[in-house]
């Protein structure tokens, strides 16, 4: 049974709330989901009414936003290779400060020796930070991908099955069973 556009009861969805600009792709498509989940059913059918157009907007906004998330994820590793780049800078001219002191105190070598330990553990500091967010990084990356996944394979399984039913509604042109009676009265109004 298809339903035509005249059918479609437009107070289904009145008291949502319009997507803002601000919402992230997650929020459009879990909306999405809960349009698809919340629908109510065509009567004499387990088939839910649902507006095409609201749920095609929704993923293809879905979809707009995606680029955004992972433009954001390369501005999180730009500014780790920037922080790491700063760091080795930092610890080079420490190095450097460290070997033109080393040069000029050859006779204090204690000195030269403390500057050296100093602008090691600088270096290796920078280099445990550097990691640290690099790993913070790639699991934060990993995570929104991850979630976005499991979110694309539930509306992938939702739409597939709502398709399958409409499918097998679609193929099925026998027109449904009347109901059987609930008593042994006979209504003639019923029939």
């Amino acid at each position: 049974m298809t339903t035509h556009d005249d059918d479609y009861d437009d107070d289904l969805y009145e008291d949502e709330e319009p997507v803002s600009p601000t919402n992230d792709s997650e929020s459009l498509l879990r909306r999405a989901i809960d349009i698809i989940a919340t629908a109510r059913t065509m009567p004499l059918s387990s088939s839910p009414m649902i507006n095409r157009e609201e749920i095609i907007e929704l993923l293809e906004e879905a979809a707009r936003r995606m680029p955004d998330e992972l433009r954001q994820a390369r501005w999180m590793l730009k500014e780790r290779q920037d922080f790491i780049d700063k760091t080795k800078r930092e610890a080079e001219d420490i190095l450097d400060a460290g070997r033109a002191q080393a040069e000029r105190m050859v006779q204090r070598t204690e000195v030269v020796r403390a500057a050296e330990m100093r602008a090691r553990k600088i270096v290796e500091a920078a280099e445990n930070e550097a990691r640290r967010m690099k790993l913070e990084v790639e699991d934060f990356c990993d995570q929104r991908l991850g979630s976005f996944e499991i979110l694309l394979e539930r509306t992938l399984k939702t739409v597939t099955v709502g398709r399958e039913k409409l499918n097998g509604r679609m193929n099925d042109t026998r027109p449904p069973a009347p109901p059987e009676p609930e008593s042994y009265f006979f209504d003639q109004d019923e029939y």
